[in-house]
């Protein structure tokens, strides 16, 4: 039994002519339902036969009718890596819209790589789901391609890179919680204060210490390269670089630490070396992580709403896939906020 062939919507391509599925399928060497077979993620197709269809359907600008496309009831999910209590706040906020609509969330990985594979794009075009969001991740141009075609509207949560001018996103403002926190630290009186970074390739890391680096100068104080160190936003990358700068004989007074799990880290490195906080050191993360007011002291930190990030994305992935139109915003930034706690005073001495 073969599937069912969508109707023969006529697509318009790069020459200015229009082309039936019936007319790629001739121009692919391939029948009409095999095409139909492609179009729904089966897997039953030859990798070579897929690769040549979803060339053809994307030069001649294919895009299925929302009215053929049925759709699972279910928004999917993506991280770079899910393992921390970061994830699981940005998944609490996928959960509450998904819930209101009446849609279940499915979760998947991409194992650390900032955009997903292949097989992964097959398995959501199979799914149809009413929408794809991507955290910390993207998706290369044939991926996007396979998820136009079908009807399937995404959106990129706190993008690694830059997503595009025609790509959804959400995001935080970074920079700015970058200055906040290295700001607050200037005025306490520090004048030799450290960073721990995160990946180099990820937009909100460069953005974040791009705002550590204006707040020093503004403040008229040298950006020392000796004192910013790069980790991948884990613990134990803050453990381990907060080691490296806590052991220099010119030691900063204080660490903008990058987010709050590298925080965490650096407050066991400090504990290590015998030194306290805030009277040793004065420490700031950044996320704001339901963890960050209970650890010894209460951690200093920017606030992302990651939830309401994650609200916010998962309502415009809807949004998408209700209309044939664009909502007016696609790509919106969520303010970030400096939360004072005990983890920050005066450098000893002043």
């Amino acid at each position: 039994m073969t599937s069912p062939q969508p109707a023969e919507s006529r697509t318009q391509g790069r020459s200015g002519q229009t082309a039936t599925l019936a007319e790629i399928a001739r121009e692919a060497g391939v029948s009409a339902p095999t095409v139909s077979k492609v179009l729904n993620g089966r897997a039953d197709v030859a990798p070579a036969t897929r690769s040549r269809v979803e060339g053809l359907l994307r030069a001649h600008g294919y895009r299925r009718r929302r009215a053929e496309a049925s759709r699972s009831p279910l928004i999917d999910l993506v991280f770079h890596e899910l393992e921390s209590a970061w994830a699981m706040e940005v998944i609490r906020g996928v959960e509450n819209v998904a819930r209101d609509a009446g849609l279940s969330v499915v979760l998947s990985e991409s194992a650390g790589r900032l955009t997903p594979g292949r097989t992964w794009a097959d398995q959501v075009a199979a799914r149809r789901p009413h929408g794809v969001i991507l955290v910390l991740s993207g998706l290369d141009e044939s991926g996007r391609a396979l998820l136009t075609s079908r009807s399937i509207p995404f959106v990129v949560m706190d993008p690694a890179g830059d997503p595009g001018t025609d790509v959804p996103s959400i995001g935080a403002t970074n920079w700015q919680g970058g200055l906040a926190a290295t700001r607050h630290l200037v005025e306490l009186g520090h004048t030799r204060i450290g960073a721990i970074t995160g990946p180099s390739r990820m937009m909100c890391s460069r953005a974040r210490v791009d705002g550590y680096r204006a707040a020093l100068e503004t403040a008229g104080l040298p950006v020392d390269p000796q004192l910013i160190t790069t980790g991948d936003f884990h613990h134990e990358a803050g453990y381990r670089q907060g080691l490296a700068l806590l052991r220099r004989e010119d030691r900063p007074t204080a660490v903008f630490a990058g987010n709050d799990l590298q925080a965490l880290g650096l407050y066991e490195a400090a504990r290590e070396l015998g030194l306290r906080i805030p009277e040793d050191l004065s420490v700031v993360g950044f996320d704001d992580l339901p963890i960050a007011r209970w650890v010894g002291p209460p951690l200093t930190t920017v606030r992302q709403p990651l939830t309401e990030m994650a609200e916010a994305a998962a309502r415009l992935v809807l949004d998408l896939g209700r209309s044939a139109e664009a909502p007016a915003a696609t790509r919106v930034e969520l303010a970030t906020s400096l939360v004072v706690r005990s983890s920050t005073a005066a450098p000893a001495g002043r």
